[in-house]
């Protein structure tokens, strides 16, 4: 029988959420032998070979191609959870949505300079920003959320594995107690 599948996604953020996933440590090899891994940028792979059990989505939006990617998460994965406080509520890259998009990018790039240059970037290739920062569950449907700026080792291990045996991830007050 063919083991579930694992997908995960880094998109405005961090990669924090993503380091705590690392910090499973050696229960990496129990989630080896739990699930294959799709798409994701710990193995490099871009693409979907296709539809996923389990999406792992950590960051907001704050430009197009964060849209984009969402929105193809959300189309190739059974089940999307949106971890850490960038994909949640849109984290340390939405302290800049008190500002319009114009003032971002004047008080960014149009500062002075040693170099003198005071241009906004407009090359194509960029893509484009968004008026604000979203969080994911602004964009797309979300089935979970896995909470902490990132979420700890134990977090994420105990919400996959929950999902990989089928269940909704249940967390004791303790696990997500932060202070």
């Amino acid at each position: 029988m063919a083991k579930p599948k694992l997908a995960t996604c880094s998109l405005a953020g961090c990669f924090g959420c993503h380091m705590s996933l690392l910090d499973i440590d050696e229960r990496i090899l129990e989630l080896v032998e739990l699930c294959d891994l799709d798409r994701s940028p710990l193995n490099d792979k871009k693409t979907f070979d296709s539809v996923v059990d389990i999406g792992f989505i950590e960051g907001g939006c704050a430009n197009e191609h964060d849209v984009r990617v969402l929105h193809d998460f959300r189309e190739a994965c059974h089940v999307l959870i949106a971890v850490g406080a960038c994909a949640i509520n849109g984290g340390v890259p939405a302290m800049r949505n008190p500002l319009s998009l114009r003032e971002c990018l004047e008080a960014t790039y149009l500062s002075p300079t040693p170099d003198g240059d005071h241009r906004i970037p407009d090359d194509p290739v960029l893509p484009r920003l968004l008026d604000r920062v979203y969080p994911a569950h602004e964009v797309v449907n979300i089935d979970y959320f896995l909470p902490g700026c990132p979420p700890s080792a134990d977090v994420i291990w105990s919400g996959l594995k929950d999902l990989l045996a089928g269940r909704a991830p249940s967390f004791p007050y303790q696990m997500l107690r932060y202070d």
